[in-house]
């Protein structure tokens, strides 16, 4: 998989937060197998662990991918997460939020990272953000060690709480723009493989098997069948508890408000035309005309690569 000509990202910076310590990966013992799931957050990160999963344990359906998947930089983590993750024996499959230049990077692990249209994202995080219990606050503002603010309740017009969010790059959970573009800009590497959450959507079983080639995942062909099944938001849904963070515990409503509605243009009912104007300036913007249109609309990256 390395190839000794490409030119390898290197961690530049730390973010600290209510959620994140980055300095997690410092020093990482990465396998070669390793499989890192990262978004921005609230686009597709837990469907797209499980369908890791599945493809890897060839359609388990007692895979709980919430305990054997962290997210390594949540700073809330057991203080020993380290050492579980090295003994695990199977193939690791971890989780990230941060940004490419916050996380150290390994030229043999595959990573996938999904996008989703930041408008989506931000539907799908309010419903994360108002479900949340106290447990989940005081978890994320009293455990020792947290960096700045702390995350408050989230403000109840859900329009004004999106203008807020682009207003202020991602408030009240962190930057979206530098996210996407990090990730972008090394589409072209052969051990990085970008997913957009409506692809998911419009063709799960082809999606499905262009991410198992990439893992060098050899799925028998009758095992297809159950994998899609179990990938899919009904049978997820049904089983929420196995794929939800501590089986729903931090959540108003249990692991199913986690699992949530699992679908796209929600915010088309609440944002006038100036607000959503707003944002398409400044996808353009800060992303540019060909990653500002894959967020949007997903067509598989491929064609985009000799970009």
């Amino acid at each position: 998989m390395p190839d000794a000509s490409a030119v390898w990202p290197k961690k530049t910076r730390d973010i600290h937060n209510h959620h994140m310590n980055s300095t997690v990966w410092d020093g990482f013992a990465f396998r070669d197998d390793d499989v890192i799931v990262a978004t921005y957050a609230k686009s597709g990160t837990t469907w797209t662990q499980h369908i890791v999963g599945q493809l890897i344990f060839g359609g388990d359906p007692e895979v709980k991918i919430a305990e054997i998947s962290p997210w390594l930089d949540l700073r809330i983590m057991p203080p020993n997460l380290l050492e579980l993750v090295a003994a695990q024996q199977h193939r690791r499959i971890l989780k990230t939020h941060l940004p490419l230049d916050a996380l150290n990077f390994s030229p043999r692990a595959r990573y996938i990272y999904i996008g989703r249209d930041g408008r989506d994202v931000v539907w799908s995080l309010y419903n994360h953000h108002a479900s949340a219990n106290q447990l989940w606050y005081d978890a994320l503002n009293d455990t020792p060690g947290r960096v700045g603010p702390p995350i408050e309740r989230p403000d109840p017009d859900i329009r004004r709480y999106f203008q807020t969010w682009l207003e202020q790059d991602g408030a009240p959970f962190w930057a979206f723009w530098e996210n996407i573009a990090s990730w972008w800009g090394v589409r072209h590497l052969p051990n990085v493989k970008l997913v957009h959450f409506n692809d998911l959507k419009r063709d799960l079983e082809g999606e499905m098997r262009s991410i198992a080639v990439f893992l060098d995942c050899d799925i028998a062909e009758d095992r297809w069948p159950v994998i899609l099944e179990h990938c899919s938001f009904d049978w997820m849904k049904a089983h929420a508890e196995q794929v939800s963070p501590l089986g729903g515990a931090i959540f108003d409503g249990g692991a199913r408000s986690f699992i949530n509605k699992g679908t796209n243009g929600r915010w088309r009912d609440v944002l006038g035309p100036e607000d959503i104007a707003a944002y398409e300036r400044r996808a353009l913007a800060e992303l540019g005309p060909d990653c500002a249109q894959w967020l949007a609309t997903g067509a598989r990256v491929e064609a985009a690569l000799a970009s």
